[in-house]
């Protein structure tokens, strides 16, 4: 947000600048003009602050014109600057690219400016003009010049600059309206040493309107003449506004109004601004506004703007001056004199001041159309200007098109709309729409697009050897159609000398077998009625041995796996032939990772560590050689490896954002931060350390993008995160996120529009995008002649797009539909639009995927991809086959064919064919076609290999190698060398084994090879045959080899048993594939409790042996075994087997957890309920007995242990059971559903009586003690001290 506010401040038209500190405007010894001045510097000292439009006009350029852009000649070094490119061959002479260090690695993140000049860099160093040194001998060349449209200040001496240079240096004169220029005759005038820049001197009088003109500058010496465009002079002017007494404007409130400025005109034309009388700018806003003109317009006036008066002020470039227009005063004739402020925020202002409403009018332009010319690379302005009540809105649009967003831009509060750098494609109709609550209108612009000249090819300078030929091209377009003049030496062309060697076509220059004498600067002009281009090029004729134009032993510094180029500038005449050695030895590098330009340069297309050393290059011509080194060091890319993430943090919280680099140790590594692509500024709540960055106290004002960017002085890697903060008390700030997101409504009214040759627009409306935006449209088509009802893609487009203009094939009837896309999916497809069907044409294109192969041993099958309806271009589409024996000159044969193949018989074996394909309709034949070399049909190989040689390598290996066999053998394209081999039987007695034959391919021309994967200790059979693409040839004489012995593979089935916590029995049986003969097994075991290991313990036994008995040491330790087989080569793969773990070994904590898990599923819980259950069942039974019975019961003997303060009163030892006593005891808990809940659990029956007396009587009856609560003071006084059981629940219900 801080990056768009500071670009808001310097363009909206209603903010202020003040005038550059280092401005000349307040200097001193200016002399104010008789008209009205203004003290700018009082005006800045008292406070008061111009627009920023204004603010802009005080810098020493006008407003809005761009900085001068920095000369690409003047980046290039002299390494850069020699010669490039021959202009006849289109060959390039001298240095290449130089990419001086790596391409960045841009992580993550498009590349910077820099990153995009680099590339363009290296672009320019292969098509830079050629450049002869300044030692040899050469034409003038124009360095620096004036420009065309040349406007000076009549306070300062004029200057009009024209520097060459040549060998021998040139002399220079000048013309005035293309007449000689006498400049010794006028002492003001006078010409600077060493160059041709005139310098006018009015120190001693003399008025700068007399030297206004047409000036050209002739740069010469012995061997040409270069001119300097044609530069106009003209001096600034700054004439005085003319005096007038200007009566109060009158108007009703709500009618609109036009205060015209109508300034002097000036040159170059003033800055025109709107302020008071007392120097206090004018609020503008979309109801009061500057028009372009300089008017001020008001789309509807109220009562307020006669709070001020208005004044057109008038700021002129050179004199730095403001003129001012005497002020504008209003008297606003209202039906509501009061001008309440209050009802300046009213809902309805207009009606609250009885301003009736109305619809909009235009108040410039006028009418409802206008055109408007511009040209090509200028801006187009159009402006539109309405009034009406309430204040019309304005929008913009294009006929049959979408406004170019990536160089349109509304200015003026929507009133203008600004197109930068126009092209060809941004004419058409635009029209404004002007709109209120009371309705709209419409003015359209037709937009014309002119184009003064600009270059397609511009004569560069050309270079030659004696008896060498070349060209000079200058082609240039504009409109209309620029026409083009040569000149030699500054003369025309048809009045220069002829030249035999020299022939003039059109816009070329041939030169053939020139010589000494044709050196000459030649001069292109080409133009129109809107402008013209010149420019010069020079023919020099050299002899020149080969010379080196960089430093020697330079050092290049590059980055590991990028693409590089090493340069090596050079110049000679005739070119000199460059190669290329590393170290001072080899052949010329040039082929795989290298590649050498035509230019000389070397790249490396990736650069390995292997790459680094010293790197040789040589020049060589007729008339000798030169030779230069460059040293090239390999560095370590710079990697972010921990890159800072995404992160959602609350306000207040600390935040830390990683960024861990790895760089090459010789490099200085430095990080930096940036936050919404902008420099961080490290603050005190921020803490910037070497591998990450901490934020203290995050506030709403640190949400966004943080980059971190690890650079070393060679490359560069980015990465990036978002940081979200939020605030103390989340709210939801969307309303639709909470809405249901669907696919969108498919598009529908298709429309076709703008109807072309080769184009269309479709425009579409879009549908319903069900609260997810619509991210893409597929534009399909189908076609109804080659694949009627097949819908294919045509195009993709942004989905803020609903209007796109589609290229076309010939002859093709088309039919469009749409699909819209969101994040959910896509939608379902519009309906077809309207059928449009293209004229037809030739094709442009042959059928691809030629091949021309044999499927037999005398034929060659010549197969090709069809092209598709949208290739075709026309109606028959055919194709004419050719081939011909390649190399035997003989005539081409051919025939037309409908389908995608054609069979050529009776061909020899295996011999190649050269094949063309070209597609043709009938509007014409397509482009001559690309040839492609075939083969006739191949034949099985009639040769064997011979002489094969076995080397036995190890157990399971060996090595192959044969003689190779004649070519004229192979008949066809050799595949490969075939072995084939088989097990004949193992050294082992009564082992069985497979004789099923394998094969190893050795692809291409080789003579030797390795077999591998064979089994120890076994008899093989061998067989090599020739393979081609017929298939097998003759198989050689049969070779016998044995493998020696092995080792083993793993013993099989081993199984740990254990019966007891004593012993762990061990078995197992005899290896798979023993590969030898064995003799034992190795047994490897350690004992283990948790983290603790032991001492391993080894044991061997005999090869018969296949089990084993281990006595354990404690019953808690596990045990490990490794158990492998032995041969006499060694022990083979051991298998691995831990004993179980013993059954007590268990957490308790876990085995706790799961039984309080699972409780209730268990069988015993189960068993004991059912016993509780029974058991209640009983004592309810005896309850009921004994309760039938009623009567006192006496419960224990009298104690003389006093009570303690919570046992019951007693009296006589008795209980009294009586109806009272049917309600739950005192000391229980009634649940929700009305049941009885204990507070303790009771472990045993002894806890149902008092302590422990509660016991059984002899008879087996249950005695025990109960509460009984009387009335309610008992209740409250008497609880009992006994805990509450179960038992004393049930006989309290009873």
């Amino acid at each position: 947000m801080r990056r768009l506010a500071a670009r808001g401040a310097a363009g909206d038209a209603g903010e202020v600048a003040p005038p550059a500190a280092d401005s000349t405007d307040c200097a001193p010894g200016r002399s104010p003009s008789p008209c009205r001045l203004i003290d700018l510097c009082a005006i800045w000292d008292a406070g008061v602050f111009l627009p920023a439009a204004v603010a802009a006009a005080w810098k020493g350029a006008p407003s809005g014109v761009p900085r001068r852009r920095l000369n690409e000649a003047e980046t290039l070094s002299s390494v850069q600057k020699a010669q490039l490119q021959r202009l006849e061959a289109a060959r390039p002479r001298g240095p290449g690219s130089g990419d001086r260090g790596p391409v960045p690695r841009m992580a993550r993140q498009q590349p910077p400016p820099w990153v995009h000049a680099a590339i363009l860099f290296s672009l320019l160093s292969l098509s830079t003009a050629i450049e002869i040194p300044m030692d040899l001998s050469q034409p003038p060349t124009i360095t620096k010049q004036s420009v065309k449209d040349h406007i000076v200040d009549p306070r300062d001496n004029i200057l009009i600059e024209c520097e060459a240079k040549g060998n021998p240096a040139p002399s220079f004169h000048w013309t005035r309206n293309s007449r000689f220029f006498n400049i010794a005759k006028d002492p003001r005038v006078s010409m600077r040493r060493r160059s041709g820049t005139l310098v006018i001197d009015f120190r001693s009088g003399g008025r700068p309107e007399e030297y206004e003109g047409e000036y050209q500058c002739f740069a010469r010496n012995k061997f040409g003449t270069a001119l300097s465009n044609r530069i106009r002079l003209q001096v600034s002017k700054s004439p005085l506004w003319p005096k007038e007494n200007l009566d109060p404007v009158v108007v009703q409130e709500g009618a609109p109004l036009t205060l015209q400025c109508n300034p002097p005109p000036g040159l170059p034309s003033p800055v025109i601004f709107w302020m008071s009388s007392s120097m206090e700018p004018i609020t503008q806003d979309k109801r009061v506004s500057q028009g372009h003109n300089g008017d001020l317009y008001f789309s509807n006036v109220m009562l307020q703007d006669m709070q001020t008066d208005y004044s057109c002020n008038a700021r002129f470039h050179f004199t730095h001056t403001i003129q001012q227009k005497n002020p504008f005063n209003l008297k606003v004739l209202t039906n509501h004199p009061y001008n309440d402020s209050s009802l300046r925020n009213h809902p309805d202002m207009y009606s609250a001041r009885g301003v009736a409403e109305r619809t909009p009018s235009f108040m410039y332009p006028q009418g409802t159309a206008s055109s408007q010319m511009v040209l090509r690379g200028m801006d187009l302005l159009l402006e539109c200007i309405a009034s009406g009540v309430p204040t019309p809105d304005i929008a913009w649009y294009k006929k049959g098109g979408d406004l170019p967003s990536d160089k349109a831009k509304l200015e003026n509060f929507n009133k203008a709309l600004r197109i930068t750098n126009v092209s060809e494609e941004d004419s058409g109709e635009y029209f404004c729409l002007a709109s209120n609550k009371m309705g709209s209108i419409r003015h359209t612009i037709s937009v014309r697009v002119k184009a003064a000249p600009y270059w397609l090819d511009e004569p560069k300078n050309l270079i030659l050897a004696p008896g060498e030929d070349g060209r000079l091209v200058c082609r240039a377009n504009g409109n209309p159609k620029p026409t083009v003049q040569w000149m030699v030496n500054g003369e025309p062309l048809q009045s220069a000398p002829p030249n035999p060697n020299r022939e003039v076509a059109g816009d070329t220059i041939i030169f053939r077998d020139t010589q000494i004498s044709s050196r000459a600067v030649y001069q292109c002009n080409t133009s129109n009625e809107h402008g013209y281009l010149l420019a010069n090029a020079f023919v020099s004729v050299l002899d020149v041995p080969p010379r080196m134009l960089s430093p020697r032993n330079q050092l290049i510094r590059v980055i590991l796996y990028n693409r590089t180029r090493l340069d090596c500038p050079f110049f000679g005449s005739p070119i000199p032939t460059l190669r290329w050695f590393k170290n001072g030895q080899g052949s010329n590098l040039d082929g795989g990772n290298y590649h050498v330009y035509e230019n000389g340069s070397l790249e490396i297309k990736m650069i390995r560590k292997e790459d680094q050393g010293i790197y040789t290059c040589v020049a060589t011509n007729i008339l000798g050689k030169a030779e230069n080194q460059v040293r090239l060091e390999v560095k370590d890319p710079t990697r972010i490896y921990r890159m800072p993430e995404d992160q959602v943090a609350q306000r207040g919280t600390t935040v830390q954002l990683e960024c861990r680099v790895k760089h090459d140790p010789s490099l200085k590594l430095t990080v930096s931060w940036l936050k919404d692509d902008e420099p961080l500024y490290i603050g005190n709540r921020m803490k910037k350390e070497e591998d990450s960055l901490t934020i203290f106290g995050v506030a709403e004002r640190d949400q966004g993008s943080y980059t971190c960017v690890a650079s070393t002085e060679l490359d560069q890697d980015l990465a990036k995160a978002y940081l979200t903060v939020l605030a103390d008390q989340a709210t939801p700030t969307n309303r639709l996120a909470a809405l249901p997101k669907g696919r969108p409504d498919r598009p529908r009214d298709l429309e076709l529009t703008d109807l072309a040759e080769r184009s269309v627009r479709l425009t579409w409306i879009p549908g319903d995008d069900n609260n997810s935006p619509i991210t893409d449209y597929v534009v399909q088509f189908e076609e109804d002649q080659f694949q009627p009802g097949v819908w294919h893609d045509h195009s993709k487009f942004p989905g803020s797009v609903n209007s796109a203009v589609l290229q076309l094939s010939p002859y093709v009837n088309y039919q469009f539909r749409v699909i819209a896309i969101n994040e959910v999916g896509s939608s379902h497809p519009s309906l077809p639009s309207e059928r449009y069907r293209t004229s037809g044409a030739p094709p442009e294109s042959n059928p691809s995927d030629v091949k021309g192969e044999g499927t037999r041993k005398n034929n060659m099958e010549i197969t090709w991809t069809p092209m598709n309806a949208t290739s075709a271009f026309g109606p028959n589409l055919r194709y004419i086959v050719k081939w011909r024996r390649r190399e035997t000159r003989e005539t081409w044969n051919n025939v037309t064919v409908w389908g995608s193949r054609y069979v050529v018989g009776q061909t020899p074996v295996y011999v190649p064919y050269e094949i063309r394909v070209q597609a043709e309709n009938d509007f014409g034949k397509g482009p001559e076609p690309d040839t492609v070399i075939g083969y006739s049909g191949e034949d099985y190989p009639r040769a064997a290999p011979t002489d094969v040689k076995i080397r036995v390598l190890n157990s399971t290996a060996i090595s192959l190698q044969w003689n190779r066999v004649y070519s004229d053998t192979v008949q066809g394209q050799l595949r490969e060398y075939r072995a084939y081999y088989w097990r004949e039987s193992s050294l082992l007695k009564n082992l069985w084994v497979s004789q099923k034959r394998q094969q190893a391919g050795f692809p291409g021309d080789r003579l030797r090879g390795v077999v591998s994967r064979l089994f120890p200790y076994s008899n093989y059979k061998l067989e090599m045959v020739v393979v081609n693409g017929r298939g097998d040839g003759p198989r050689s004489e049969t070779k016998e080899f044995t493998t020696p012995e092995g080792v083993p593979s793993a013993p099989r089935r081993f199984r740990v048993r254990q019966p007891n916590l004593e012993t762990i029995n061990l078995e197992w049986d005899h290896p798979e594939h023993p590969n030898g003969i064995l003799i034992g097994y190795t047994l490897k075991y350690v004992a283990f409790n948790g983290t603790k290991v032991g001492k391993q313990i080894v044991e061997n036994f005999s090869p018969n042996q296949t089990k084993f008995t281990v006595q354990r040491a404690d019953p808690v330790s596990r045990y490990r075994f490794s158990l492998s087989a032995r041969t006499q080569v060694g022990s083979g793969e051991a298998v691995t087997e831990e004993s179980p773990a013993p059954p007590n070994e268990a957490t308790p904590t876990a085995a706790y957890t799961n039984n309080q898990a699972d409780i209730a599923t268990q069988g015993w819980f189960i068993g004991l309920m059912c016993a509780i259950a029974l058991l209640v069942l009983i004592l309810l039974i005896v309850c009921f007995i004994k309760r039938s019975r009623g009567g006192k019961y006496p419960v224990r003997e009298k104690k003389d242990v006093p009570l303690g303060p919570e046992d019951p009163k007693e009296e006589d030892g008795s209980f009294d059971y009586s109806d009272e006593d049917n309600k739950p005891l005192q000391g229980s808990q009634t649940s929700l559903d009305g049941t009885i809940k204990q507070q303790e659990s009771d472990d045993s029956l002894v806890d149902y009586g008092e302590g422990g007396e509660g016991q059984f009587n002899e008879d087996g009856s249950f005695i025990g003690q109960y509460t009984v609560k009387k009335d309610k003071e008992e209740t409250e006084g008497n609880e009992s001290s006994e805990a509450t059981s179960p038992v004393n629940a049930i006989y309290s219900l009873a």
